[in-house]
């Protein structure tokens, strides 16, 4: 096959089924030669900051000299994005023939009669294939759903498990309090491997403390940070933070948002461990590497007059994060918010955190079965008594809030990653 058909073959034959459980990718990776015990793995999981978290962590492993692959999901524009070695995407000659590669294996275990993957397993076991082959020394993997059951927790034992926020999200799948969610992310905690824990709710760090203390794995959960901002604006952060595992004077981080600055501690907590396994991180290069890491629609300028910003808040605690950090940003000017979010979601909590901080709202769907329709968006947004324009085609949706927006305000986009991605490739295209 070759991309284009790779690409079909995925979304229309294989489908965007879920099904929990480890078995299936499991025999694939059996039949690939069980390449993923072949890599030395950083497992990253939780409900928000995952793909900041990688994305720094494969910067400072990258500028302390390591071949470093990273595997995150979903994606913005194209599945490349998902593979990544040494900052390049994989090629789409390269996806092809991993995908190919997959649907034989597919294929012969359907003629089997066995339970064939879903495509995130698919997709999985590629990277995990493609980073073997391509002889990388650390890939950083992130869960793409909780963590027990999600294909990329075949890692039997990584260098480092880094469990990032968590809070209510994906509940049909995860259960419906705090404490099932935490109990699902924490689950790619392992024997005898070290565990990095965010600091966060108190029920959270009693199920993670808890469950790396039964399988005498080694905690690090920082909950008493020194943090002086010097500096703080879409050009980055400048910081310094103090606590038992860092001390770190004006270390400059590039990614804006109050949150990244948390997400960034948490990293650098991470490298202190890395640091004490014997990686060849020195304190240059964890800065070199936070200096140059990036992550596209997080809190990313893409336009100015009007400023046009995508966050890829797309749940209640993002859109919280997203909210609490904005006032260090807005300057005065008015927010023009774009919203498209997905049925599933706490949409109306979502709304009580943002709706507060705008002047006027253009409502929209992402692109994804799983959408929240207009008519059910607008009445939840009716007692908030802002001005509202109801647009269902996303690149049109952006046209009417450029139309309504004076130069020197602002334009906000945020609610679902589906649409953050359609409305980058369409301000990108003008």
């Amino acid at each position: 096959m070759n991309y284009i058909e790779s690409i079909k073959y995925l979304e229309e034959e294989v489908g965007f089924a879920s099904v929990p459980g480890l078995s299936r990718i499991q025999a694939l990776l059996k039949r690939l030669g069980n390449p993923e015990k072949k890599l030395r793995c950083i497992h990253v999981a939780g409900t928000n900051g995952k793909g900041s978290a990688v994305a720094m962590l494969s910067s400072v492993l990258r500028e302390s000299g390591c071949k470093t692959a990273s595997y995150t999901s979903p994606h913005l524009h194209r599945y490349n994005e998902r593979f990544v070695i040494n900052g390049q995407e994989i090629s789409d000659e390269q996806f092809a023939a991993e995908i190919t590669l997959m649907r034989h294996h597919y294929e012969a275990m359907a003629a089997n009669g066995e339970d064939v993957p879903t495509l995130f397993e698919i997709v999985t076991a590629a990277a995990f294939h493609y980073f073997a082959e391509e002889k990388v020394d650390i890939a950083v993997m992130e869960v793409g759903l909780g963590g027990t059951y999600d294909a990329t927790n075949v890692i039997e034992a990584p260098l480092l498990s880094l469990i990032m926020s968590i809070s209510m999200d994906h509940m049909d799948y995860l259960g419906n309090t705090l404490s099932d969610i935490a109990r699902e992310k924490c689950g790619i905690i392992k024997k005898n491997c070290p565990v990095v824990l965010y600091s966060q709710e108190k029920i959270v760090y009693n199920m993670a403390k808890e469950m790396a203390q039964a399988l005498s794995a080694p905690f690090y959960c920082e909950t008493e940070n020194q943090i002086s901002v010097h500096k703080q604006d879409f050009d980055g952060t400048i910081f310094s933070v103090k606590n038992h595992l860092i001390d770190y004077q004006e270390l400059t981080l590039p990614l804006p948002g109050d949150y990244q600055i948390a997400n960034c501690i948490t990293v650098l907590n991470a490298c202190a461990i890395l640091q004490q396994l014997g990686l060849p991180l020195t304190e240059e290069t964890i800065r070199r590497g936070i200096l140059h890491a990036f992550w596209h629609g997080r809190m990313e300028v893409l336009k100015q007059h009007p400023l046009v910003l995508l966050d890829g808040a797309h749940n209640a605690d993002g859109i919280a994060k997203l909210a609490q950090s904005l006032p260090h940003y807005v300057n005065g000017r008015k927010i023009t918010l774009v919203l498209g979010v997905l049925g599933d979601k706490e949409y109306p909590l979502m709304l009580s955190e943002i709706f507060p901080l705008i002047h006027q709202a253009v409502l929209t769907e992402p692109l994804s079965e799983r959408k929240l329709d207009l008519d059910s968006l607008a009445k939840t947004t009716a007692h908030f008594h802002k001005p509202v324009i109801l647009e269902k085609e996303i690149p049109r949706a952006f046209d009417r809030a450029l139309e309504i927006t004076d130069e020197n305000d602002m334009i906000l986009c945020c609610g679902s990653l589906y649409m953050i991605g359609e409305i980058r490739e369409y301000i990108l295209s003008l």
